[in-house]
């Protein structure tokens, strides 16, 4: 397309593109926004190398002829991104059809940077989001990200780790994510170091002298309460020798049951402080779950279906043009028609009102174009049934999508991950609690602002009457 662009002699010509997804993952009610500062560096180092310039001009058509001209592979090697980008930052809440990002430059570069946003985005914007989900499940405990081996390759795993810190986890198993991003790392023995020795108390006494001060045994090789018995033992010798041990791991079995009798244990053993950890194939029903049956967990161990986004493969994000517009003139809409009216996309270049009570608890959304007049006062179309609701006058709100580059030069100061991960929380306590419900949650108020409804109507109307009949 850039190349079809380029001898189109159309490459001076704008174009605004926004990244939008249309149901929220999991059954939910809300998105966390994740991925902004991997834009970030994404945008910053982009330029076509020379090596892959000799790719591009290795590619051949079906007549085996030289598939890109020369003179637009001269093109790539000079570019250099001028777009202006706006974007949500990282650990806020958004909700379908809310632009998570907004590009808006030269067609081609707009074009190029496509695939690259949306990899980034939707991957991480799920992750969060099931972090949230997660964390939401089990409370006030800490949750550690434990997924790497079963997650989609290493940079999935790395991606993953840093998605799920902002998404609200206490720390990951992940070492390199905890080298580069600055996550806190924790980690236990795998069944494959207790079945190593002869004996589960050798394994336990063994790793005692290893790491005396990070001692949380697996006690469930063979038999959980067993385990928890030669834990305690080897717990007491630690103790004599000036170290505490941290906990026992449940990894299998009922283990509700077992947590309410391995606490009791440790209790009465003179180890109230000692942590109980579980994991193996959690997710936030099944953390839901246990909490209402009262088990005695201090820490959850999530892997699988937190790192791989389980049951949902993908967010489903989706680039749409909004507008265009030749060099020196107004922008011209753009719409998207489908017999699906939820894959209707919205003209324009978009921005997101959040109207807000006082104290920031969130009240709705509104959609709207920001170079068109907007109704006075405020009112939200629904987007499925048209629906109308009108904001009361003076009311609280933000703009979300914020300035990140202008003319291809970064204007935003990049938050550090614990900043994004306290706006994830923030914004969670913002959040109607009736949209953050695992069961039967109720949807957030998201509209289109009512000149931009009556404007996508219009151009709907229109796109139709000239869309030849089907023969």
């Amino acid at each position: 397309m850039a190349c079809g662009y380029w001898k189109a002699g159309v490459s001076d010509h704008e174009a605004a593109f926004h990244i939008t997804f249309r149901e929220n993952p999991f059954a939910g009610e809300f998105t966390v926004a994740c991925g902004l500062a991997a834009v970030v560096d994404l945008v910053r180092e982009f330029r076509f190398r020379e090596n892959e310039i000799e790719y591009l001009a290795s590619q051949r058509g079906n007549d085996d002829k030289r598939l890109f001209d020369p003179g637009f592979l001269d093109y790539l090697r000079a570019l250099r991104l001028t777009c202006d980008i706006d974007a949500l930052p990282e650990g806020s809440l958004v909700f379908p059809n809310e632009p998570l990002i907004r590009v808006c430059g030269p067609i081609i570069e707009c074009q190029l940077l496509e695939t690259s946003l949306l990899t980034v985005l939707n991957f991480q914007s799920l992750i969060a989001t099931k972090a949230a989900r997660v964390c939401l499940a089990a409370e006030n405990d800490a949750v550690i990200e434990f997924g790497l081996r079963r997650s989609q390759g290493a940079d999935g795993g790395l991606s993953a780790a840093r998605a799920a810190y902002i998404g609200g986890c206490a720390g990951t198993s992940n070492l390199l994510a905890g080298e580069r991003f600055g996550i806190p790392v924790s980690g236990t023995q795998a069944h494959s170091w207790i079945m190593f020795f002869e004996t589960e108390m050798e394994a336990f006494q063994t790793y005692a002298r290893a790491l005396p001060n990070n001692c949380v045994f697996l006690v469930d090789t063979y038999n959980s309460i067993d385990g928890v018995h030669r834990a305690i033992d080897v717990a007491k010798q630690l103790r004599r020798d000036g170290h505490e041990m941290i906990g026992v791991r449940l990894d299998s079995g009922d283990r509700v049951a077992l947590s309410i009798e391995a606490r009791k244990m440790l209790d009465e053993a003179g180890f109230p402080g000692a942590k109980i950890v579980c994991s193996g194939d959690l997710d936030e029903f099944v953390i839901a779950d246990m909490k209402r049956r009262r088990a005695k967990i201090d820490m959850w161990g999530v892997g699988t279906k937190l790192s791989t986004g389980q049951p949902d493969a993908a967010l489903g994000g989706v680039y749409k043009l909004g507008a265009v517009r030749s060099p020196g003139e107004q922008w011209r809409y753009r719409i998207k028609l489908s017999d699906d009216p939820a894959k209707m996309s919205c003209p324009g270049s978009l921005q997101v009102r959040r109207f807000h009570q006082p104290d920031g608890r969130f009240i709705a959304d509104a959609i709207y174009e920001i170079d068109h007049a907007v109704s006075d006062p405020w009112v939200i179309v629904d987007v499925g049934n048209e629906k109308q609701t009108e904001i009361p006058a003076r009311t609280d709100y933000s703009d979300l999508l914020v300035p990140i580059f202008r003319h291809g030069e970064l204007v935003y100061r990049t938050p550090g991950i614990d900043a994004s991960r306290e706006h994830t929380r923030k914004q969670l306590s913002a959040a109607p609690p009736a949209i953050l419900k695992l069961k039967k949650p109720r949807p957030y108020k998201v509209g289109l602002e009512k000149s931009l409804h009556e404007l996508r109507s219009t151009l709907i109307v229109r796109a139709k009457e000239e869309r030849p009949e089907p023969r």
